[in-house]
């Protein structure tokens, strides 16, 4: 393969995360949850548009009628990005605020929490339920909520609880949302950096950022290292295919928390990349059904 990571918007942001490819528009979504913004990148016309909220956003999904799904400050809401108006639908109530989140393949709104002081156990994971719009805990004793995925067929959910350092694998029932089966897919207590956001291919392998690692890891299902791309910004918080034939590798980072040093060494740091060039495409988004 004959790879190329480039800056594909110099944003700067604060902490860069949640991408998703809206493959409907050939436009990237994604937040910077410190600055309560919620970002749409044309690649194509180089326009960043930007939504800012009230509330941290933890993440956006697309929505199956149009318009976004979001989570933000400690509920589930929609937001209208020409009005600029976020409307809250159901509040959660373990963490300190929304994380990470993504539509499974029903076209529910899964999303974790975390608290600020990282109190072991004291976060959840919900799913948003698209008829009723009602939130409901489906995995408790979480500490920092982070990234998920599903494998091609839906039957595996993949999940990363950032403190324990390791990527888990649940069975994952589509019709309810249940979780059983936990295990260990991953163990990433020493790799440099912790594990972040993640995404899949058509293939099932799985792309995950680490957070002051400075890389993207990528791994295949029974957990064996295929790759490694080094990303120069200190914090790389999550990673998504798009573009055309959903080929290009898009990369969130941020600035936050680094030091002043890494900062002055990695002048790109919050940008978000885009890598060409792997081989692998992704697949669509699933979209929010309510």
């Amino acid at each position: 393969m004959t790879e190329s990571l480039e800056v594909a918007l110099d944003a700067h942001a604060v902490l860069g995360e949640g991408p998703v490819w809206d493959d409907m528009t050939e436009t990237l979504l994604w937040v910077d949850i410190c600055r309560n913004e919620v970002h749409r990148f044309s690649p194509t016309a180089g326009t960043d548009r930007c939504v800012v909220l009230d509330a941290p956003p933890g993440a956006v999904a697309l929505r199956a009628g149009g318009g976004l799904v979001a989570a933000v400050g400690m509920g589930f809401g929609e937001l209208d990005e020409d009005s600029m108006l976020y409307t809250e639908w159901q509040p959660v109530t373990h963490g300190d605020r929304m994380n990470d989140g993504a539509c499974d393949p029903a076209g529910r709104f899964l999303a974790g929490t975390l608290t600020d002081g990282l109190i072991p156990g004291a976060a959840s994971l919900y799913a948003l339920e698209p008829s009723s719009r009602q939130a409901r805990e489906i995995l408790s004793e979480v500490t920092l909520s982070n990234g998920l995925a599903w494998s091609p067929d839906g039957t595996t959910l993949y999940y990363v609880d950032t403190v324990l350092e390791r990527i888990d694998a649940f069975d994952y029932d589509v019709g309810t949302a249940r979780l059983s089966a936990r295990r260990t897919l991953v163990n990433l207590q020493n790799a440099v950096g912790r594990p972040d956001g993640l995404c899949i291919d058509s293939e099932g392998n799985l792309w995950v950022a680490m957070a002051q690692g400075r890389m993207i890891r990528c791994y295949d299902t029974k957990g064996r290292l295929l790759h490694l791309v080094r990303v120069p910004s200190p914090i790389v918080t999550s990673c998504t295919f798009g573009g055309p034939g959903l080929t290009d590798l898009y990369v969130t980072t941020g600035q936050w928390p680094a030091t002043t040093d890494q900062l002055s060494r990695y002048p790109h740091a919050g940008a978000v990349f885009r890598l060409t060039g792997t081989g692998s495409h992704g697949l669509p988004a699933y979209r929010f059904a309510g």
